[in-house]
């Protein structure tokens, strides 16, 4: 697995929770308000340069003054009559119609000339008021304009070429009404004398009273023969039904549970089945030790064949003439007859139901014949009710027709003069009221459209940045122990400590304090990396990047180490860029460089009292040209060993271990290694690259620095 696929696995098996997610808003909070700001100016902006909006309102009441009816809607073939809520949307549909706009921009052409149709079509809305979700009967006309006096005017203009608009039309429908019912009934009085006249002339002819009723008497008598035809039917189903299932339960057929029933039944005929079954039996026995041709095999063949002669006497004695009448064989019945007592009953029951069958077949073929007999009767009436049934009901439907049509006229000549629809005014047009701009709500808007984009232009910035900032998510990155943290101070300063026997500079305080506020937190780290019960006695500090702290941690576990009486050595094995003696304020002539150069030079470990406390320190000497030649050096590592056999613990602080190669060959030599990482400094894919550099050479764990 690549560094990357290792970087997204992490990312992946993370859950972000609230603490995360507020730390995040937290560390990208510039985001988040330079966002803001930049809405809420151009919201800001807006809202001043946005002209005043005043919009009024009034609503009619559209009641018609005769109700509903949908047979008048029919006749009148009026599609504006009150029709429900059908209706209503038509009017709205009407109102906002070009014709009535135009009407109402010219009635004001003098006093608003540049007012066109277009302005006042999407400056208007109308709807219907609803209450309770139930639609009422008031119309609801809202008008916008940046004049409350225009809005006011235009809104009363509209009010009065509705209102006239509506009055014409119920005048010129109801007109057209009642033209149409006119001429309706001029047809409807004709047709009815033709179906009167019709309706005499046939009843002389047929020479009938009232050929209907006695047809009915006929239809009636042959309805109750169908209905008991039915019944009939309906039992005969049933009965073979019950008749089948009993036959599939004894799975035979009559005539055979018959013939099993009396041989079950028999006592001679049950005890020679028996004797049968018991030969069969002994036979099978012996067949397994001997062959056919045995003797005793050969006897119980010859009893079995007695056997079976006298069973085919008795079943010919017991079933022999009703077999024969049914052309049944009574060889077949030889090994039946051993019924239960319930199928025996079931026998009976089937028996029966043969019975009822017959019977039931037999009415019917009788009400089939009354059937034909009473329709052969009344074949001379079809002809004479099919026409009375179609005069007569013309002759009604003609008459009501026509009493219909006279109440209509009747109806509409009164409409027509309480003149049709009442178009009352609810509430008149006012005064235009403001409600716009309104900066606040402008303004609001924007913090929150800012704070929207604020946040997902920080999760975005969030999502592009590499940079560890918690020590959860270095501890899930890593997958190693974590072995300390220690809180975020300001930067060291490369100023000398206090030297036993030597007065310290004024400088030196910045770093003795950090030391102090961080004594708890290295101490805590000693003790984690110590307490597995781990007995190596070298341990190499080192991080990925320049500047992340290490100095300062070896710094701190030797005191923490010297604190606990053991006998420390800290080693500057940072050739390239050393530190340590500047922190000391040391001289950095000799060094580890002099006496890995030349045997023959003897250095003697420097004595350092920090904080009261007693460390042995070796700086890095001069700058080499090739630090990995000397660290990798057998002088190295038997240096190394002697100040192991003599020291409690070695402290060597290395350069960064992406920077040189010389970190690593310093760490394969010592027993094993520190990592420390800083927040907000190192990526995801330079801490895991060091770590797999590291990994071979006993990493022990991770020491997070700058922790908030």
């Amino acid at each position: 697995m690549t560094n990357k696929d290792k970087i997204n696995s992490a990312v992946e098996e993370s859950d972000l929770g609230y603490g995360d997610l507020f730390a995040v808003l937290l560390r990208r909070r510039f985001w988040i308000l330079g966002s803001m700001s930049i809405t809420i100016a151009i919201a800001a902006l807006l809202a001043v340069r946005e002209k005043p909006v005043y919009q009024s309102s009034m609503r009619l009441l559209v009641e018609p003054n005769y109700p509903s009816s949908q047979a008048q809607s029919n006749v009148v073939n009026n599609p504006l009559a009150p029709n429900g809520e059908e209706d209503y949307a038509t009017q709205i549909n009407l109102m906002r119609s070009g014709q009535f706009l135009r009407r109402a921009v010219d009635a004001l052409r003098n006093e608003y000339p540049d007012l066109g149709v277009n302005e006042v079509s999407k400056s208007l809305k109308l709807s219907q008021v609803v209450e309770n979700e139930t639609q009422t009967k008031i119309f609801e006309a809202v008008y916008t304009s940046d004049e409350p006096i225009k809005a006011q005017k235009i809104l009363e203009t509209l009010q009065k070429v509705y209102q006239d608009y509506n009055l014409q039309q119920q005048e010129l429908r109801l007109n057209r009404g009642l033209a149409t019912i006119n001429k309706q009934l001029q047809e409807s009085r004709k047709n009815l004398i033709d179906a009167q006249a019709e309706l005499e002339q046939f009843l002389g002819k047929s020479r009938l009273v009232q050929p209907q009723e006695q047809a009915s008497s006929a239809l009636g008598a042959l309805s109750q023969i169908q209905q008991t035809e039915q019944t009939t039917r309906t039992e005969y189903d049933e009965a073979r039904a019950r008749y089948l299932t009993i036959q599939r339960q004894l799975a035979l057929s009559p005539q055979a549970a018959l013939i099993t029933a009396r041989l079950s039944q028999s006592e001679r005929y049950q005890f020679l089945l028996g004797e049968l079954q018991k030969t069969d039996f002994g036979l099978a026995g012996l067949r397994v030790t001997y062959s056919d041709a045995a003797p005793p095999v050969q006897s119980l063949l010859a009893q079995r064949q007695s056997q079976i002669r006298l069973l085919q006497e008795e079943v010919t004695r017991i079933v022999g003439s009703v077999a024969a009448q049914n052309g049944l064989d009574p060889s077949r019945f030889l090994r039946n007859g051993q019924l239960s007592e319930t199928d025996i009953n079931l026998v009976n029951q089937l028996v029966e139901l043969q019975s009822t069958l017959s019977g039931l077949a037999a009415r019917s073929q009788s009400l089939e014949a009354a059937k034909q007999k009473i329709q052969v009767e009344s074949s001379r009436f079809p002809a004479l009710i099919a026409e009375y049934e179609r005069l007569q009901p013309q002759v009604e439907s003609e008459r009501a027709n026509l009493q219909r049509l006279l109440q209509l006229r009747q109806e509409l000549s009164a409409r027509l003069i309480q003149g049709g629809f009442n178009w009352q005014v609810v509430e008149p047009p006012e005064l235009g009221y403001r409600i716009g701009p309104q900066p606040m709500r402008t303004i609001l808007l924007g913090i929150v459209v800012g704070l929207f984009l604020g946040g997902i232009a920080a999760f975005l910035r969030e999502a592009t940045d590499t940079v560890i900032h918690s020590a959860d998510d270095l501890k899930r990155l890593s997958k190693l122990p974590l072995l300390g943290t220690l809180p975020k101070l300001g930067s060291l300063q490369r100023s000398p400590v206090h030297l036993k026997g030597s007065k310290p500079a004024s400088s030196a305080s910045s770093l003795l304090e950090n030391l102090v506020l961080l004594q708890e937190s290295l101490d805590f780290t000693y003790k984690n990396i110590f307490i597995s019960g781990s007995h190596f006695n070298s341990l190499v500090i080192t991080s990925a990047l320049l500047g992340e702290g290490k100095s300062t941690v070896a710094i701190g576990l030797a005191l923490s180490a010297a604190r606990l009486h053991q006998r420390v050595l800290l080693i500057d094995a940072a050739l390239k860029n050393p530190t340590l003696h500047h922190y000391f304020q040391v001289a950095n002539d000799k060094g580890l460089f002099t006496v890995l150069s030349d045997e023959a030079i003897g250095l003697q470990p420097l004595k350092l009292s920090i904080l009261g406390s007693d460390v042995d320190f070796i700086p890095a000497g001069p700058t080499p040209a090739d630090p990995l030649q000397l660290l990798s050096s057998r002088s190295m590592k038997e240096l190394l060993l002697d100040y192991e056999s003599q020291y409690d613990l070695v402290l060597i602080d290395t350069s960064s271990a992406i920077e040189t190669v010389a970190t690593l060959q310093t760490a394969s030599i010592c027993k094993s290694t520190l990592l420390v990482s800083s927040l907000d400094q190192v990526t995801k894919l330079e801490l895991l690259r060091t770590i797999s550099m590291l990994n071979k050479l006993n990493l022990v764990g991770i020491v997070v620095n700058n922790c908030r």
